[in-house]
């Protein structure tokens, strides 16, 4: 167990996808400067992220992400005591750039360095500027574009897994959906917007797999794809004209009303599970965390329906950034969890698992 000063500061990397990011942290929760250098413009035009692509532009963005990072500390690289990154899970070539990277400026300077779990890392941005800090045991929902799950997080670094999806993450179903209902990329805030001009009603299914903590979103995005289609065959019939598959052609208040009945049954199955488990394992809070966190719905029905405190990130460190990843690495270090320069990528690497954990 190292005993780490208040003003303990990392210097810390994430490059999972396609955000670019540097921060610093002091102390495991005060967040000095928090960077990120987005590509969502790039990948916009592709409906997704393009691996080789991101991999590409982080090596171009690096540098000035980390120098902007630095910049906030009046002494710079003199003033930070560990370096740390994102080792996995997330697209390999992605995260070689910032793991080498921070690996490098470690050694070059001298300092420990900490490779981080990007799962975990989602987690502990609920530590960051959190006044308590969430207590254990904890229930967290962790609900991004490529995971969903739900764990019992004991202490640090202590974690239960309860469920997990068993096909889309609820992140990816946003996307999707959003795809057929012609609303555009990252699929989340669009589907937000739309739903937010519905009227309220409109039912779609809801996959409950009961007896388990698991989720299933790839059922609910097939009945949305089937009322489109629907909608697209009777508006075909109507007009004379041949049929397609143009989402262009789907009616404003048609599409409005899919984002909201599809919002409120991801919502329902997330939140009821949620706060279910949290009674079950005897949760003295409930922990959000991921990009999805950030849906304004699911954060009000979540404090809504919970028996506890609920503890939300802030905005912006739900998104992939890297002091979540400071976070952290810094209560990993303060177990004595240090790594070497042969530690690697691991594309799929679980929460839980990680080197020294």
């Amino acid at each position: 167990m190292n005993q780490l000063p208040d003003d303990f500061t990392i210097l810390a990397l994430e490059t999972s996808c396609d955000e670019t990011a540097a921060a610093v942290v002091r102390g495991g929760r005060t967040v000095v400067s928090n960077i990120i250098a987005s590509q969502m413009a790039t990948h916009e035009r592709y409906g997704g992220v393009v691996p080789e692509i991101a991999s590409r532009q982080h090596i171009l963005s690096l540098a000035p992400v980390v120098r902007a990072a630095l910049a906030a500390l009046p002494n710079g690289w003199n003033d930070v005591h560990a370096v740390a990154a994102t080792h996995g899970p997330g697209l390999s070539g992605a995260l070689l750039t910032g793991l080498n990277a921070a690996k490098a400026m470690a050694w070059q300077r001298g300092l420990p360095f900490v490779a981080v779990n990007h799962l975990e890392a989602h987690l502990y941005a609920g530590w960051l500027g959190s006044d308590p800090p969430p207590p254990f045991p904890l229930v967290a929902l962790l609900v991004s574009g490529g995971h969903t799950l739900l764990a019992l997080i004991r202490d640090h670094g202590q974690y239960d897994l309860l469920g997990q999806t068993r096909d889309d993450a609820a992140g990816e179903a946003f996307d999707k959906v959003a795809r057929i209902l012609g609303l555009g990329y990252p699929g989340g805030p669009a589907i937000q917007a739309a739903a937010a001009q519905a009227t309220p009603g409109g039912v779609l299914p809801r996959a409950w797999l009961r007896d388990s903590y698991d989720f299933s979103f790839s059922g609910l995005k097939t009945a949305v794809l089937h009322r489109v289609q629907d909608r697209l065959a009777q508006a075909a019939r109507l007009s004379g004209r041949k049929g397609g598959n143009d989402p262009a052609q789907l009616d404003a208040p048609f599409v409005a009303q899919m984002a909201y009945a599809f919002q409120e049954s991801v919502v329902d199955v997330l939140v009821s599970k949620t706060v279910d488990a949290a009674r079950r394992h005897g949760a003295q809070a409930i922990l959000l965390a991921g990009g999805v966190a950030a849906n304004r719905r699911l954060r009000e029905e979540l404090i809504r329906r919970a028996h506890v405190p609920v503890h939300l990130p802030a905005l912006d460190l739900c998104t992939d950034n890297a002091a979540m990843v400071a976070a952290a690495a810094f209560y990993r270090f303060h177990t004595g969890v240090q790594h070497g320069w042969d530690v690697d990528v691991t594309a799929n690497l679980p929460l839980g698992a990680s080197v020294g954990a």
